[in-house]
């Protein structure tokens, strides 16, 4: 048993030894004084200063997390709709390819879905002047992805939730509208929670869509850092990745504290609801 035991622990720190050694790596070459990479030369911060005046960097970082920020947004409002149709209605005609197609993204490859939205947006815009190709392109090309890994993720939290409470809701005289924004949301803002880092994360450093739907004067970061790494890799991008795993880290600590709080806090009033 402890053979086993030692095997499984020495796999797993394998594991993490094989996907976090890179970034480690990449932040401690971050404060490299060599301009060439895996050639220590010293301590230093010069290339953080130098990325600070480096407007296409920091040009493309903003406009990665604008379209981030509104990608996300859009995936989970669409994506609790979709998860909550495949949850609670079973029965119409045209589930399954319903369903089929909101989980398409998924398993297709992103050159195929960059390819097909920029014909489609092309003839849009030679048919109707909209959309520019620009931020607007590339929200929605984000938004066609994240739907899909937003709406699993939601339902999966939808099948967990028994349906007593929303038939209690009801009995007490509330509305289908009342019952999905006063019992269902709230019992499911968690999900929500992960399905907008999740998606957050997936459009902030997509290359392959990005680079089909963005137009002129229009480079997200991940874009940026591509068309440099094919001229040999710049320190700055080294900078700016630091910088990336940082604020995430950051962001993912503080939301799973929120959210353990949020789950401690509903299990109290639970078990409060039922003592009386």
């Amino acid at each position: 048993m402890n053979a086993y035991r030692w095997f499984g622990r020495s796999w797993l720190a394998l594991g993490y030894f094989f996907l976090y050694i890179p970034i480690m790596m990449l932040i401690v070459y971050s404060f490299n004084s060599s301009s060439q990479d895996m050639i220590w030369r010293g301590f230093t911060l010069h290339w953080y200063e130098a990325l600070a005046g480096d407007d296409e960097i920091i040009a493309g970082f903003v406009l990665s997390l604008k379209v981030a920020t509104l990608a996300a947004t859009c995936s989970v409002v669409l994506g609790t709709f979709t998860a909550y149709v495949l949850t609670n209605y079973r029965n119409f005609k045209g589930r399954a390819l319903f369903k089929g197609m909101a989980n398409a993204p998924l398993v297709m490859p992103e050159v195929i879905i960059g390819l097909s939205l920029l014909l489609m947006l092309v003839g849009m815009e030679n048919a109707i002047g909209f959309p520019p190709r620009g931020l607007m392109t590339l929200v929605f090309g984000h938004t066609v992805l994240g739907v899909a890994y937003s709406a699993v993720v939601i339902e999966s939290r939808l099948k967990e939730i028994s349906k007593s409470l929303s038939e209690a809701a009801m009995d007490l005289g509330c509305r289908p509208f009342q019952v999905f924004f006063l019992v269902t949301l709230p019992n499911i803002s968690q999900a929500l929670m992960s399905a907008w880092l999740l998606t957050f994360t997936l459009s902030l450093d997509d290359v392959v869509v990005s680079a089909f739907l963005t137009g002129p004067g229009y480079s997200t970061m991940p874009i940026v850092i591509f068309s440099r790494a094919r001229l040999g890799l710049d320190p700055r991008v080294n900078t700016v990745a630091a910088i990336t795993i940082a604020v995430v880290s950051v962001g993912v600590v503080l939301s799973s504290l929120h959210m353990a709080r949020q789950e401690r806090l509903r299990q109290k009033e639970i078990s409060a609801a039922f003592k009386h």
